[in-house]
């Protein structure tokens, strides 16, 4: 075991969620706030444009130590991450859906590695589906396939029989709950603002752990998780925002012979299979949409700079 960090004994943890035209589903977040066993921490609500402002139905449920902050735009999970990074005052920066619900220990069951083990940067608890709530979302991630671009959550859809309880560093941090330090945010910067939605926090963790840092799954700690409320099983923004971001992320993050086999790959026979499938099926907007995916990468360059935050050092 490596030898313990010293830090604060009980630091600051900024609770961070965005908002998108979900107030009952945040304030069902918020309600089960009421329940976490750890003294210190705050709660920042983004409110990501929606079309009614939740900060009076928020108020009125007197939930502890909230602060909505409203944007009059949708910046997407990344750009609404990073907006309630730059209002928290924070140790740690607990980034979590709106969709979720938190059990009692959580957050110093994520604390603990971070005390324990130096290199610690981002942990993530085991998160169980909300309606299912003995099968398994997240329990670490596996490798990244550099010639497939394809990754998957460890345990997903398995039952949970304790297979997966045991913690450690993983690949990649899951963006429905991720706490991250400090000294993550100043040597590693945020969230990418370019991927607007998905993909953003793999792109985050490689980055973070080109840093110098571990993600680590604590197998301990617990949240459930509504999968994908904010935009739906399937429907063409998804469509969109899965083919550019992918695509987006490999050219970002893959370099040399494999990235050339990855194009290959994907251009060849994953894209193609799409596109017949959507056209067998006719869906018209989903053709589009891969076509405007494609597009969009031709027309931007690689070396876009990752978004960073130099005022986070002061937030305290």
């Amino acid at each position: 075991m490596a030898e313990g960090k010293r830090i604060e004994p009980t630091p600051l943890i900024s609770l961070i969620t965005v908002n998108y035209n979900q107030a009952a589903v945040t304030c069902d977040l918020l309600e089960s706030t009421r329940t976490l066993t750890y003294p210190r921490f705050e709660i920042i609500v983004v409110d990501n444009g929606s079309k009614e402002d939740p900060t009076e139905r928020i108020r009125q449920g007197n939930y502890p130590n909230v602060t909505v902050i409203v944007s009059p735009d949708n910046l997407g999970f990344s750009g609404g991450n990073n907006l309630g990074i730059r209002h928290a005052r924070g140790d740690y920066y607990f980034l979590l859906n709106n969709d979720t619900i938190v059990t009692p220990t959580l957050l110093e069951l994520l604390l603990e590695p971070f005390r324990q083990f130096p290199a610690v940067g981002v942990t993530c608890p085991k998160i169980r589906f909300h309606d299912q709530p003995n099968i398994i979302q997240y329990a670490g991630y596996r490798p990244l396939n550099e010639y497939t671009g394809q990754t998957w959550a460890v345990g997903l859809m398995e039952p949970d029989e304790g297979q997966h309880d045991k913690s450690g560093p993983t690949y990649f941090a899951h963006g429905a709950a991720m706490m991250v330090s400090r000294a993550v945010l100043e040597k590693a910067g945020t969230l990418d603002e370019s991927f607007f939605l998905y993909y953003e926090e793999l792109d985050w963790s490689a980055r973070i752990r080109r840093a110098g840092f571990q993600i680590y799954y604590q197998a301990d700690a617990l949240i459930f998780h509504r999968e994908s409320m904010s935009v739906g099983k399937a429907n063409a923004m998804k469509v969109y925002y899965h083919t550019r971001n992918r695509l987006w992320f490999m050219r970002r993050n893959v370099v040399g012979f494999p990235r050339l086999i990855f194009y290959l790959y994907y251009f060849c026979l994953a894209l193609p299979k799409a596109l017949v499938q959507y056209t067998l099926r006719w869906q018209p907007d989903y053709l589009r949409a891969i076509l405007r995916a494609i597009v969009w990468n031709v027309t931007h360059t690689r070396n876009q700079p990752a978004s960073t935050t130099p005022s986070v050092a002061m937030a305290a």
